[in-house]
């Protein structure tokens, strides 16, 4: 059955099913893959560099396993492989001096750069054969998705969004 000829119900009852497929590795699919292990990386990295340090955000192992819905001894391991790999550093935290937080080495700042780099090549190689207004469509909507990702809190809570 074609894109256009699903129905309302078929195409929403699709998105589920699309989004694992997401998960399962398309980007060790496209012309310049990228590995499991650096997409593990860049998801820890990811969430630090979410942080904002100015806002008194701080990002530690506990926000890690929060974030990533894991096992604090998962997300210890996801930690301790990127200081090893010399992209994380621990710090003391600007609230509390006793506690440990993540931060981005100037390693990880180049890593995170590449990876960006190489997941929009991901997406252009993937898209290759869409109409380019398409492709640009998908990436706002994309976009305005996570968006509303980040702001169900605000709606849980009832401040807005």
């Amino acid at each position: 059955m074609t894109e256009d000829a699903r129905t309302t119900d078929e195409l929403l009852d699709a998105i589920g099913p699309a989004f694992g497929k997401l998960r399962r590795g398309v980007l060790q699919e496209v012309e310049n893959p990228i590995s499991a292990k650096d997409s593990t990386r860049a998801l820890v990295l990811g969430f630090v560099l979410g942080c904002d340090r100015d806002k008194g955000e701080e990002m530690s192992v506990g926000g890690i396993a929060a974030a990533m819905c894991v096992d604090p001894s998962v997300a210890s391991r996801m930690v301790t492989d990127n200081i090893k790999a010399g992209y994380l550093v621990r710090v003391p935290s600007q609230l509390d001096g006793r506690r440990a937080v993540l931060e981005l080495s100037s390693q990880g700042r180049e890593f995170m750069r590449d990876f960006r780099r190489r997941q929009r090549a991901a997406f252009e190689y993937i898209t290759a054969e869409w109409p380019e207004q398409d492709r640009l469509d998908f990436a706002r909507l994309m976009l305005r998705y996570v968006d509303a990702i980040d702001n169900l809190k605000n709606r849980a809570s009832g401040d807005g969004a």
